[in-house]
Formats: C-alpha cells, structure tokens, sequence
C-alpha cells in the first residue's frame, strides 16, 4: 500500500493534478468545516513523453446529408489530399492545418542601443518560427505604423494616429480587408493556401523582407523637448493588433508579441501625461485616489484583453525600462489570454534576450512547447460541484449540473478559456461537496472529476486530452483521521495563496490577511492536538506542520505586501504566481537557500537570519532573483584576492561552486531570474535579509551572542513569535 506522499508524487507524475485533500469529507456541512475547501492544482499539458496523441479529430464526409466518419475502408488519394465517402461516394478535402499566426507590435520611442537589441532579437526570432507561420508588424511611437509585407522591394505602410481608438469595422475597411467568408477553407483551392493578407504573411516568403524591413526601424522621429517624455500610442498600437487578428483570424491560435520601452503617454491606454516631473502613479497614489489615468486606461485595455480572448487570441508583454511602464494597467491583457508578462531593466540584457528566446524552445518531436486556443471544460459526479477557476482564463459561461453556486474565482461556469497555455501552465480549481449532511457516503465511495482540455497544437492540430481522476469518501464524524492523513499541505498552501492573492488584486485594504489569520487558526483548532488553553501543549501532525510556516512566509512575500515595490512589480509578481506549477510556487513563497562552505558540499540550510554566517557563501532562489551572498570573512579574502594563489585553489572552487550551480538554474527557468552577487554589508544584501526569518533582530541580538547569525533590523515578528501567537489563539476557549 502506497503511503500518502507517494500516493500524491505518482499522481501528479501521470495526470498534472494535486489536491488539497485526497480523501473527501462526505457531506456539505463535514466540508466547510475542513477550512481549506477540496480543490486542485492543474497543469493540462503536463509533459507525458509516454502519451503519444491519436492524431486527429474523427474526420466527418462534407456532404451535409452524409456526415459519415473516415475509416479503413474508404479510398484515400494520398497526392491530392482527397478522401472518398465509402457510403455516398462524396470525395472529400483533408482537414487544412491552421496556420500560427505572430503579430510584432514595437515601441521605437526608446534608445538606439536599446532598439538595436531588440531588432537583433526579434530578426533572431523569425529563424525560429516555422516557416508555414504568418507573420505581421506594427509600429508605433507617436504614431502608429501598420506594414505591409506582401510588396517587394518596396515598403508601405498604413499610419494611424495615435490620439483615437479605432473599432474592428472602421479598422476593417481603412486597411481594406475582408472577412473570410464562411465557404472559404471548403473549396478545393483553399486547403493548400492558408487565408491570409497583405498584412500578415508566411515566413517562408517575406523572412529576407521582414529581416531588411526591421534592421531599417529607425527612432521615432518626432522630437522630444527637455524635461517631457516621448508621445507614445501603445493604446492605439495595442487596439489596432488586436482588431486585425480579429477581423482575420477569429478563433485561430495567434500571438500578439508587444515590446515597449516606457509608459503610454497619449491617447486611450495612457497611464501619465508626458511632463516628466509628473511620475507615473505610485501605490501611495492609489491609495490617496490621486491615481488619474488608471481608471480610464484599466478600461481601455480590459475591454481589449475581452475582445483577444474571445477570439483565442494571446498578447504577450515584453516591458524593458527603468521606471514603471503601466503593467498595472496592461496586466489584463496578460492574464485573461494566457499570454507571457516579462519585465526587464532594458532589451540589452541577456533577462530579455534568454527569456525572450526561451519562448520559442521546442520538445522532442520539434514542436513548440506553446498551444493556443484552449478550453478546459470540468465535469464532476453528483456530489461535488465546481466553484471556479484562479489562473490565466476566462470564462466561458456554461451553465450545468456540475457548477456550484458558490464562487470562488472565475466562478459560475464549468468552461474556461486559455488562449495560450505551455507545459507548466497551472490552473487552480475550486469545489464544493454538495451531499447532503445525513446523506449516506455515495455508492462507490469515490468521487470522480474529469478535466477535458481542448487546444491548437502548435502544429496546427486541434488536440483533445482528457484526465480523469478520483479520490475516496470518508465520514468525518468516524474517520476524520483519515482524512487528516491525506493532505497535501504543499497543495494547500498554493491554493490558499492563490485565492489570498486573487482576493488582494480584487478587495481593498488589510482584510486579507486577517482573512489568512483566520484561516490558519481555524485549521489548527480543528486538526491541532491541544488542551484547551495551553499553548505549549500544542503539537500538529507531520502532514499539518510545514503549512503555518508558508503561511508565515506568504504574509511577508511581495504577492500581498506591497511596501518596496512598484504597482507593476506587484502586477508581475502576481502574475507569475498565478500561472506556474505547485515546485516554482512554492519557490516564489519560500526561498529556497543552499549554503557553502569548506566543510563538505553544499547543504540546504533554513531561510533564517541565523544561517547567515562569516565564512560561508549562501545561494539563495526566490524564482525572480537568483542571489548569492559572501559572508564577512569570506568577502574580506575575497578582496584581498586569495583565490588567485596557488597555495588557496579550494577558496577559488568554494567560490565557484555557488557560480556553477547558479548558472544551471539561469540557464533553464522561464523568464529567466535576475542574477544578484553580493556580500555582506552590501546594498543588494537587503534582497536576502528581507526574505529571511528575522530571528535575530537588533532588538534580541545580545541574547544570542555573536557567532550566531546576522541580526536583521526590522519591525517584522519572527517565525517563532508567529507561531507562539498562532498557538495561543488556536487554543484559547474564547476563540
């Protein structure tokens, strides 16, 4: 018999599912009672190398009357791609591949070495594209430049300025389009000629006039005085790719990759006027109210991401400034079409240039490890029914027996839409026991829920892929042991993030985490062993006892504590940890931190103030930043140089390993971590004393004596002092 924690490894191996309880409390009233509602963390495309797909839908006989389904005995004509009915003889097109469609939108309001990187990048990116794939270009700076690349030897394109917003019609006929038709891909001439436009070409035909047209991209021209900002129509730029592809290419799989250098400064979507002693919006600012574009431009890119994930489509944002860009704003665009947020201090940096690369990898079989268009649909038995979804979707409003009427999330539906998904994609799934409270445990005694995910393969494929699972009933009255055993306190923790950090992008204030609070000291009243009112006679079983301490750490992390980051850092933070898989969130809550030393190798130490020591080197992992930090002495022999004599050649390896084992993680994450070298005393230690346990402050440091550890100085309570209180609370009879 499998013990719980293998029980749950196996599981997430082969279905890319964990729960938070892997046995079910029986009964609605059993259910609340559990405090962290049954719910699921689920990666869909959860690499299978051992799950070869059956390639293709049935393929129905195009006479309406027919609809029979290709089989065996049906005559196949392999060089025309032709098929003959075998019951009413119709000869039939094979099903045509839907292109890739990628729309570059690009800021050139930006320095020259800046924009040179970019094109180097986005030149280097067309090589990686399959060469069936349809590309476009749009530029902006104070106007906006729509190019078309059908025309050789010559380039044109259409400017559109940058103060209004065009809808889909008038964007329609100013760039001449027409919309495909409904006969269009039946007729015999179109299963060989994807649709496409002058606007948005296969690689194959224009790469040496895309590759031309963007190493000529110029600076925008337009001069800008001392002391105001470029003019720049990301609004406009934004709305007019999104109305292309929606006039050309609804519900196909596409991406619109948008690269800007700096904030919209004119026209729908700003986010701050172009006077540059006027900063762009703060968190004290929105607090105050004094906030005056968000609202507006919130809307306006809202009502786009609406529109691009209606039609399946993605939007990427590749933000590379120094000062804020209006992710805040944007970050819509981002998380309701599952599409890439990625934040860098510039486009010359190897951030930008690995991550952007990064996109474009592909698995064993030479496919993209991207797919576009999907729907997740859930179903669940009698007893159980879906809340919601918390992750890069939107709902597709389907009623149904299986939808609970209690939202959590993205809630009153059982279909979502994920326009891009990629193999670490983790959606978070919310239910509820609906059985009845003197109801017996359902015949059986498990419950079962499948998960019917549906996507455009990067290959052009639809692909279905179906993962069914089920997790035992058990009384809570008789068994709740059983219960208590099957959690996954990992999972639980993801959940509860989730849902906390759902709930500070969308209530105001401090409520969230006295709603933690209470979360956690209703979980330890119910499965802590106590005496009531004894706080040192509390103990919590092996399965309960990491959970207090990511709670700990989620309180303190950048997902719910704004203090020292800007409102866009608070965006990208929280939108990474809404898409990534349970190991690389668990990361972003609990650093994970390895230290080194001439005592053996390195070891894994406590993310704790008194593992900061004077000869040791510490490597510490926060997902976003990869740090490492040299103890005093061993900063003071590394400034006096002892690694480079012969006599010292294990001070030179000590110092590399951290190096090595840093550049193994640098060189396989998604985006890519920024890298930090420092030592004690210096100024980017602080990215390693703020994620640390404070257990020593300046306040209790004389307690602790010297050799200990390094006292933070700080206001925060400690690990320790969270848990006493936590005790207290959880046992107190007046609770």
């Amino acid at each position: 018999m499998a013990t719980f924690p293998e029980y749950i490894a196996q599981n997430e191996e082969r279905d890319g599912v964990r729960f938070s309880w892997n046995v079910w409390p029986s009964s609605r009233l059993e259910a609340t009672r559990m405090v962290v509602p049954v719910a699921a963390l689920f990666t869909p495309l959860k690499e299978r190398p051992d799950l070869p797909p059956i390639q293709y839908e049935p393929v129905l006989c195009s006479r309406a009357t027919c609809r029979a389904v290709l089989n065996p005995l049906c005559q196949v004509d392999y060089r025309a791609k032709l098929w003959a009915c075998n019951f009413c003889y119709q000869r039939n097109q094979r099903g045509p591949q839907m292109p890739l469609v990628f729309l570059y939108v690009v800021d050139t309001c930006m320095e020259d070495e800046d924009l040179q990187a970019l094109k180097e990048s986005l030149q280097m990116s067309l090589s990686l594209l399959p060469p069936t794939a349809l590309v476009g270009l749009i530029t902006f700076g104070r106007m906006v430049q729509v190019h078309e690349l059908g025309c050789e030897g010559i380039s044109k394109s259409y400017v559109f300025r940058g103060t209004k917003d065009l809808n889909a019609k008038q964007l329609q006929e100013m760039l001449g389009l027409t919309k495909p038709s409904a006969t269009q891909g039946r007729g015999p001439q179109t299963a060989q000629q994807p649709l496409s436009n002058r606007f948005l070409q296969p690689v194959q035909k224009i790469d040496m006039n895309l590759t031309d047209l963007l190493g000529e991209l110029q600076r925008d021209p337009w001069p800008v005085t001392q002391g105001k900002r470029p003019l720049r129509s990301l609004g406009v730029a934004m709305s007019i790719a999104v109305g292309l592809l929606e006039c050309t290419f609804p519900n196909t799989g596409a991406r619109i990759m948008t690269f800007i250098g700096g904030p919209a400064t004119q026209g729908p979507g700003m986010v701050v006027g172009d006077e540059l002693k006027t900063p762009i919006r703060s968190w004290h600012d929105i607090e105050k109210d004094n906030a005056k574009f968000m609202k507006k431009a919130t809307k306006h890119y809202e009502s786009l991401a609406n529109r691009a994930s209606t039609n399946g489509h993605i939007i990427d944002i590749y933000a590379c400034a120094l000062d804020q860009t209006g992710l805040l704003e944007m970050k819509c665009c981002a998380n309701y079409t599952g599409g890439y947020m990625v934040m860098a201090d510039s486009f010359n940096t190897s951030l930008f240039k690995q991550t952007f690369q990064r996109v474009f990898t592909k698995d064993v079989q030479g496919s993209f490890k991207m797919a576009f268009a999907a729907t997740l649909e859930v179903k669940t038995s009698r007893e159980i029914k879906v809340s919601g979804a918390i992750g890069p979707c939107v709902s597709l409003n389907a009623k149904g027996p299986c939808v609970s009427e209690n939202e959590i999330g993205t809630g009153g539906t059982c279909q979502w839409k994920i326009c891009g998904l990629d193999p670490s994609t983790t959606l978070a799934l919310y239910f509820e026991v609906v059985n009845q409270h003197n109801a017996p445990i359902p015949q059986g005694g498990r419950g079962a829920i499948q998960f019917v995910t549906q996507y455009q393969h990067s290959s052009g494929q639809r692909r279905i892929r179906v993962t069914t699972t089920a997790r035992n009933w058990a009384d809570a009255q008789t068994q709740i042991q059983s219960i208590a055993a099957s959690f996954d306190q990992e999972a639980a923790a993801i959940l509860m993030a989730r849902l906390a950090v759902y709930r500070a992008e969308t209530e105001e204030g401090p409520d969230v985490l006295r709603w933690l609070d209470r979360q956690l000291i209703r979980l330890c009243q119910k499965f802590g062993d106590y005496h009531k009112d004894d706080p040192n006679s509390f103990r919590f079983s092996e399965t309960f006892s990491l959970y207090p301490q990511f709670m700990f750490h989620l309180r303190r992390s950048p997902f719910l504590q704004v203090f020292n980051n800007s409102p866009d850092e608070s965006s990208y933070y929280r939108h990474q940890f809404n898409r990534q898989d349970l190991t690389q969130a668990l990361i972003m809550i609990q650093p994970v931190l390895y230290a080194y030393s001439f005592n053996g190798p390195p070891e894994p130490v406590l993310l704790d103030s008194s593992s900061i020591l004077p000869d040791r080197i510490l490597l510490m992992d926060t997902f976003f930043q990869i740090l490492i930090y040299h103890g005093e002495t061993v900063a003071q022999w590394r400034k006096a140089g002892y690694q480079d004599m012969p006599e010292y050649e294990n001070f030179k390896h000590l110092l590399q390993a951290p190096v090595d084992d840093a550049q193994e993680l640098l060189h396989t994450r998604f985006p890519m971590p920024r890298y930090i070298d420092t030592e004690h005393g210096g100024s980017q230690a602080r990215f390693l004393l703020s994620k640390v346990n404070p257990s020593q402050t300046h306040n209790n440091m004389y307690a602790w004596g010297q050799e200990s550890g390094a006292p933070i100085l700080t206001d925060d309570v400690s690990l320790q002092v969270f848990m006493d209180h936590l005790k207290k609370l959880a046992v107190s009879s007046a609770a």
